[in-house]
């Protein structure tokens, strides 16, 4: 047989082994989006009071709510909101009802530029983004696939780190390096605690207790939640640095891009924040700024996915990793799709608790596997569903 010819029977031959008809992906269903709705389930027990260096929560029922995008095929696309259910009913849904929800991109256009005075931010960008991680869960079901697959999968495990260590009534030293030695034994090779919530030298003792504890091998993350100003900040930085954290989380105000600025000049410690931002654009500022050497834009509150993957686009433009805040269920399909993921926040196992519906992934070795259930795979169990469901 000619070379060519060989080449070319072997290469159509291989293919159509390789792709029988069944397998071929099809043109993606005609679906349109026809209403809004709001799943509530509430479980039994009572969530204890904790607190950060700013704020304080829990303490009642555990619960969980989710919004569902129905369709006219019977696909119900849902996520986890972040914005009162009457704004995203009264603003949202009319803007997109029956469009399909296949124009991922056009859906969140429409969303926005529609809300053009004065310029969207905040809440109306976290309900843009709760109703883009459902549109994008349609999707995945419609095409029988993890949203991670459908966006193109980078990595098939995501690093991930514990987040806890909060302050909590009674909760000593010795209880916080229980706490977090816990995270080590369950698999756990990165963890996160509080700082700013007490006196400085009570927090250095905090931090030097748990890395002593865990050693030097595992790496610890300190959140201050925006308690300090830039001096009390570089202060405190200066204080904890031989202690080696992984990074020093939202160390000024929200809004105080040049004083973040000045923390990471005058810090070796890299400087993570972004979770307070909003939208491509918010990003933009906090990069520009130059005050963070890690954005960790919340999936969710900042736009969805669609937004998510044009902020960690604009970032590796910068050579800056994201590390996106919260939301492990949803944003590990975002992480798991773009090259500078650097590691996602999640919570241990003992948090599940408090959600039945939604299990935390198991954690080896420091990493977690891509979800594998068709669309954002947070469909609850419908017996947890008739047992729990509150009007």
């Amino acid at each position: 047989m000619h070379r060519r010819a060989f080449f070319h029977t072997a290469v159509c031959g291989s293919a159509a082994f390789a792709f029988p008809p069944s397998a071929i992906p099809q043109t993606p269903p005609a679906i349109k989006i026809t209403d809004i709705k709001f799943l509530r389930l509430r479980f039994p027990g009572k969530m204890p009071r904790k607190r950060n260096a700013t704020i304080e929560s829990g303490g009642g029922a555990p619960g969980m709510t989710q919004l569902e995008i129905h369709t006219d095929v019977g696909i119900i696309g849902r996520s986890i909101p972040s914005a009162p259910a009457t704004f995203i009913t009264s603003e949202l849904l009319p803007r997109i009802v029956g469009m399909s929800p296949f124009h991922v991109e056009a859906i969140w256009d429409r969303m926005y530029r529609l809300n053009r005075k004065p310029v969207a931010k905040g809440v109306y960008i976290s309900a843009m983004g709760s109703v883009d991680m459902a549109i994008w869960d349609i999707v995945g079901k419609a095409l029988h696939m993890p949203v991670c697959r459908v966006l193109g999968v980078f990595s098939e495990k995501i690093r991930v780190y514990a987040a806890g260590g909060y302050y909590e009534e009674g909760k000593g030293i010795n209880d916080l390096v229980k706490e977090m030695e816990g995270y080590v034994s369950e698999g756990f090779r990165s963890v996160k605690m509080k700082i700013g919530g007490e006196s400085m030298g009570v927090d250095i003792e905090r931090v030097r207790a748990v890395r002593e504890a865990i050693g030097p091998k595992v790496d610890l993350m300190i959140d201050a939640n925006n308690k300090w100003n830039a001096y009390d900040a570089i202060r405190f930085g200066h204080m904890v640095e031989k202690y080696n954290p992984f990074w020093f989380e939202e160390p000024v105000e929200a809004d105080d891009f040049a004083g973040c600025a000045e923390v990471k000049r005058a810090l070796a410690i890299p400087v993570a924040a972004g979770e307070n931002e909003f939208t491509r654009w918010g990003a933009r500022d906090l990069i520009t700024a130059n005050a963070i050497n890690i954005l960790q834009c919340d999936t969710v509150l900042a736009g969805g996915i669609s937004e998510g993957r044009k902020i960690a686009a604009l970032a590796s433009a910068f050579h800056i990793p994201v590390s996106p805040h919260g939301n492990p269920h949803m944003a590990a399909h975002l992480v798991a799709s773009v090259p500078n993921a650097l590691i996602m926040e999640t919570y241990p196992a003992v948090e599940s608790q408090y959600n039945l519906a939604l299990p935390l992934f198991p954690v080896k070795d420091g990493y977690i596997e891509v979800p594998d259930k068709p669309g954002l795979g947070i469909d609850p169990d419908p017996e947890l569903v008739r047992k729990y469901r509150v009007a």
